[in-house]
């Protein structure tokens, strides 16, 4: 089986084990148990209330065609008085392609616990972003890019992105891919600056950017 192959199966799983858990789920606050009755239907709601997601499952519920992509694992060490410990630590990224993302990082002794508790930490933090068409070669009006240039830091590293023409594609790195690609932003230029190799901090730059983009107030949040 190729890596390709042993990925999909592995995102099956996790897929599975999301929907058992999700049946299996008895709501802990208040925010899971009005969404469990009906009273809370979209996670606009939660954000315009202004709520604090505790819950995992609120997510899943909200949001259920969410997807997960790995973006770093590492091996981390501890020095104790028994000796070295040593525990993986992975770096998620969620997002349902539609506008909304979240990351999030998680430590264990194995791989999979690892990546299990970062999706957790991931649908915690998710957050909204913001799209639009805010290129002027372009113009089209769209939800395609992002309306506006953005600026995002995180450690030694620094990105900003810039709104690019409907059909241009995602000009960046890989990393920078697939986080853009989960919110749902189709084309935009990239530059980078700092540290870029330290996959973490890029990784947390590219969404502390993404995360700017409802830090300023356009003429259509505007209250008549």
């Amino acid at each position: 089986m190729t890596f390709r192959g042993r990925r999909r199966d592995s995102r099956r799983d996790r897929a599975r084990e999301s929907s058992e858990r999700m049946e299996q789920w008895v709501p802990k606050t208040r925010l899971g148990k009005m969404i469990q009755e009906g009273r809370i239907t979209s996670i606009e709601e939660v954000f315009m209330a202004g709520l604090q997601v505790r819950e995992s499952q609120i997510i899943d519920a909200l949001i259920p065609d969410l997807q997960e992509e790995v973006i770093n694992i590492n091996l981390v060490q501890k020095q104790t008085d028994a000796g070295e410990k040593s525990r993986f630590k992975a770096i998620v990224a969620v997002g349902n392609r539609d506008g909304y993302i979240g990351l999030g990082s998680g430590k264990a002794s194995q791989v999979r616990n690892a990546i299990e508790k970062a999706a957790t930490d991931a649908r915690l933090k998710i957050v909204p972003v913001r799209r639009g068409c805010g290129s002027w070669e372009c113009g089209c009006g769209r939800p395609h890019s992002i309306p506006f240039q953005i600026e995002g830091k995180t450690g030694g590293v620094r990105v900003i992105f810039v709104p690019g023409p409907r059909g241009l594609g995602i000009v960046a790195s890989e990393v920078s891919k697939v986080i853009l690609g989960l919110s749902g932003v189709k084309d935009c230029w990239t530059r980078t600056y700092g540290s870029t190799r330290t996959i973490p901090s890029f990784a947390y730059a590219v969404f502390d950017a993404l995360k700017q983009t409802y830090g300023l107030i356009t003429p259509t949040d505007w209250v008549r």
